[in-house]
């Protein structure tokens, strides 16, 4: 099984087990991964990828924040989909086992578990394993998190992820693109903060032929302000823009495309490692 190996350390790990968030807060790993720690201290990672990708084809762009085996505090980690930099047993298993953590994803991501043989490798018992579609809610501490619809045409059964904590909300989109679905969320929630996944369009080497291939995994410029608009987000915090070779952006060109919609009313830029209040 891959291993995973970061130069950082533990610090980042450490932070989030030391901070006192007044309210709730995230932290971005880089790809789509974030923390999100509430002021009860309920932990919960979502969609956290430590891997290297699979090289020449995928390239990651961006240090390794942790190593998983460093985690020590997790109420639950949350899947969107079913893609390994979203579903990645040697990037989210040891978090599991190091913790009392309880897994949450759709259908397609728990076949990728049980595929990868995680209970095996981990020594897990099933019960830590939930499977969750749209329309569950979830109680992890003071935190309840939503799950909703998302549209991503590249993943057989994605969703997203309403957070809701003390008055303030936050959305976790996945890799999804703009769709109805967004802008039923919108109708539904009050979003202060919302992750959407954002890159250009790439020639990347094809999975099977390796031949490059014009490819588009995220949504570019035009619409992830146009998913923000749907979801009337307060503040649109691009993710995924720094991950992979080929499909980097510069998330400052949105303040451009943004400037005229009345959503999102602001752009949240993180580097990975970096944490903002919700």
């Amino acid at each position: 099984m891959e291993q995973v190996h970061s130069d950082w350390g533990d610090w980042l790990p450490r932070a989030v087990e030391e901070s006192d968030p007044d309210g709730l807060r995230v932290w971005y790993l880089g790809c789509n991964g974030f923390v999100v720690k509430a002021s009860d201290g309920t932990v919960v990672y979502i969609d956290p990828y430590l891997g290297t990708g699979d090289p020449p084809r995928t390239v990651r762009m961006v240090p390794v924040p942790f190593d998983s085996a460093d985690v020590r505090e997790a109420d639950a980690v949350l899947a969107t989909h079913e893609h390994t930099d979203h579903v990645h047993g040697p990037s989210q298993a040891p978090i599991l086992a190091n913790t009392d953590a309880t897994f949450y994803a759709p259908d397609a991501s728990i076949d990728a578990v049980e595929e990868e043989g995680w209970r095996d490798e981990w020594d897990l018992d099933a019960e830590r394993f939930s499977q969750v579609e749209e329309g569950d809610t979830l109680e992890l501490g003071e935190l309840t998190v939503h799950v909703e619809p998302a549209h991503d045409p590249d993943a057989e059964h994605p969703v997203s992820y309403v957070f809701e904590h003390a008055g303030r909300t936050f959305f976790h989109g996945g890799d999804a693109r703009p769709s109805e679905d967004f802008a039923a969320v919108g109708e539904r929630y009050d979003v202060d903060l919302g992750a959407l996944a954002f890159g250009s369009v790439g020639m990347l080497p094809d999975k099977e032929t390796r031949e490059p291939k014009r490819t588009q995994w995220y949504s570019d410029e035009n619409m992830v302000v146009e998913a923000a608009a749907q979801l009337e987000l307060d503040r649109l915090l691009p993710t995924h823009w720094d991950m992979w070779k080929g499909l980097t952006a510069d998330p400052t060109a949105l303040f451009h495309h943004a400037r005229s919609f009345e959503h999102p009313r602001s752009l949240e830029l993180l580097e990975i490692g970096d944490s903002a209040a919700v």
